[in-house]
């Protein structure tokens, strides 16, 4: 596991005689609550300044992200949270999230007015969505094992029908600069039996699909002819049970924005990439050399501007 998946996957807690933010208060006042009573030096206050001034973007910066936006070395953040009372940055961290989500969300004073503003009702109900995505995350050795099975098959399906095409050609784009052999697939029928036919032939053994509803009936049969192949399913699908997990080896929930006409996918689009950097982190020497043989050819071919 790398370094950044271990301090991501720390769940510290704030040491004795620490005491956290009254729920109630403005995040504003929670805020400065943290940071009254200490003693802090010049760049520690440039810290806590920055938080203050940034805090629904700063809340969710890792310690190396923090540091170089406000100009200090990683060891002054670690310090400065320790001189709050907290074992580390990512315990500091843990506190400051719920705050920032509040901030974004609304104060209890003005949550009647955002309820009458429909798109931030929207983006309020994905932010929910990703926390969920968030506690899924916690245990990174199930995303690294499932990152590393879809690694090793060569090649790698994924299969995406109907509105859920966008997130499975996303996820192979994205995956054919780290994986040596991708197929995606986006139409059902005979088409998918023969695309994932022709994948369990060449040495396939997982299929990574999604499925956001509506849910298509050709989802359903395309993920029964992966599985009459012999070809394991990760499927990424909304919360809703239905007989789609039933046809699944593993199955990630994660929920869809649908305050709006159309969903909008931001959670699972966050898990498609958690999934790829735990493919990444699968082989490392492979990730590095396929990602600067991708950025040699693009250099040379003038594909970026």
């Amino acid at each position: 596991m790398s370094s950044g998946q271990q301090a991501r996957a720390q769940a510290a807690a704030i040491t004795p005689g620490t005491v956290a933010p009254e729920q109630g208060k403005p995040p504003a006042d929670r805020l400065l609550a943290l940071f009254d009573g200490h003693r802090l030096s010049p760049g520690q206050r440039r810290i806590a300044q920055y938080l203050i001034d940034h805090l629904t973007e700063a809340a969710f910066l890792s310690i190396t992200e923090l540091a170089e936006r406000v100009g200090v070395s990683q060891p002054s953040v670690t310090r400065f949270a320790s001189s709050l009372g907290f074992s580390g940055y990512p315990a500091l961290r843990d506190v400051l999230q719920p705050i920032a989500l509040s901030a974004v969300a609304g104060t209890p004073d003005s949550r009647e007015q955002i309820r009458h503003n429909e798109l931030q009702a929207a983006v309020d109900a994905e932010i929910e969505n990703l926390e969920n995505v968030r506690r899924l995350l916690a245990d990174t050795n199930r995303v690294l094992e499932i990152g590393r099975d879809l690694a090793r098959s060569v090649p790698l399906t994924v299969l995406g029908l109907r509105i859920s095409v966008s997130l499975a050609e996303y996820f192979a784009y994205a995956a054919r600069r780290i994986h040596p052999d991708v197929r995606v697939v986006t139409r059902g029928g005979s088409v998918a039996y023969d695309a994932l036919l022709q994948s369990r032939a060449a040495g396939g053994s997982w299929v990574l699909a999604f499925a956001m509803p509506r849910h298509a009936n050709e989802t359903l049969a395309a993920l029964r002819a992966a599985r009459s192949t012999g070809l394991r399913v990760v499927l990424i699908t909304d919360p809703t049970l239905g007989p789609l997990v039933q046809e699944a080896d593993v199955v990630l929930t994660a929920g869809t924005g649908s305050r709006l006409v159309f969903d909008s996918y931001a959670a699972p689009g966050m898990l498609s990439a958690a999934l790829l950097q735990a493919m990444a982190d699968a082989d490392p020497e492979r990730t590095q050399a396929r990602l600067e043989q991708y950025e040699q050819v693009a250099d040379q071919h003038g594909f970026f501007l």
